[in-house]
């Protein structure tokens, strides 16, 4: 039985994991959240009589709950872990329609936004690859995919002029390094990691934003469609994960995946 850990389950892209991988009784589906009732609760009500999904509470930014997590899931798949997808993050409205000389203006907020962003999206991920390598050496494919962006692409910021979301854009920056790291650390030991871009997905983020806000917006989705005039919009969550289970799939330390980021194509096409 195929095992999958599984961060920020509780909606969204994770919510979308959690309801794909599951349909197939055969795998044992583990999601980590920070509101195991409520969740729970959507489970009962959306994912009647899947016995094979467990949620348990943890926060990224939590060590001694992640830890037990770990100790959580060894007990429920017997010790061993084939998949860990890191798909919970901190995702920041303050920084998500302005540029960083805008965001600079207000240091105390920058300072406080930059460091909830790296203790969440890159050290809480950080801990949690550490914490379940043990699970995964015993597991069988031996697979840890982390939950990037385009945005944290050079070329593509480079090529489209992209100013929103700099702190996000950062933390995924990061966090792509720390995975080519644990990769450059642990391929030898047969672990694959590498990080995975979803593309635009419309999870209604935006759905309190104002005009301004969406202005802007639409002024960056502009130069999305010029980068790419085949981009027809925001993918919808069921098909990204569809996209990204295929990626997943095939992924292999053979064919140089090991500390890549890729996009839910598998290579840099990021829309």
């Amino acid at each position: 039985m195929p095992s999958y850990v599984i961060t920020g389950v509780s909606r969204g892209l994770g919510w979308e994991f959690l309801r794909q991988i599951s349909a197939n009784p055969n795998n044992q589906v583990i999601g980590l959240v920070r509101d195991k009732k409520a969740t729970d609760k959507r489970v009962s009500d959306q994912l009647a009589g899947r016995t094979n999904v467990n949620i348990l509470e943890a926060d990224l930014s939590d060590y001694d709950a992640l830890k037990a997590s770990v100790a959580a899931t060894s007990r429920i798949t017997g010790g061993s872990l084939d998949y860990l997808i890191a798909n919970g993050a901190y995702v920041s409205k303050w920084d998500a329609y302005d540029p960083i000389g805008v965001l600079a203006e207000d240091p105390k907020e920058l300072e406080k936004q930059l460091v909830t962003l790296t203790t969440v999206n890159i050290v809480g991920n950080i801990n949690l690859f550490k914490l379940y390598i043990p699970l995964l050496l015993k597991g069988q494919a031996k697979k840890v995919i982390s939950l990037t962006s385009g945005h944290a692409d050079l070329d593509s910021i480079n090529l489209i002029d992209i100013e929103l979301a700099a702190g996000y854009s950062i933390s995924k920056a990061g966090m792509n390094i720390a995975v080519a790291k644990f990769s450059a650390q642990y391929k030898k030991d047969g672990l694959l990691f590498f990080s995975l871009s979803p593309g635009v997905v419309d999870v209604g983020s935006q759905a309190d934003a104002t005009p301004e806000q969406m202005q802007k917006l639409g002024a960056m989705a502009a130069g999305f469609m010029k980068a790419y005039p085949e981009w027809k919009g925001p993918a919808q969550p069921e098909d990204a994960i569809r996209d990204m289970l295929a990626v997943i799939e095939k992924a292999s330390i053979e064919d140089g995946f090991g500390g890549s980021f890729v996009s839910h194509h598998g290579d840099k096409h990021w829309l």
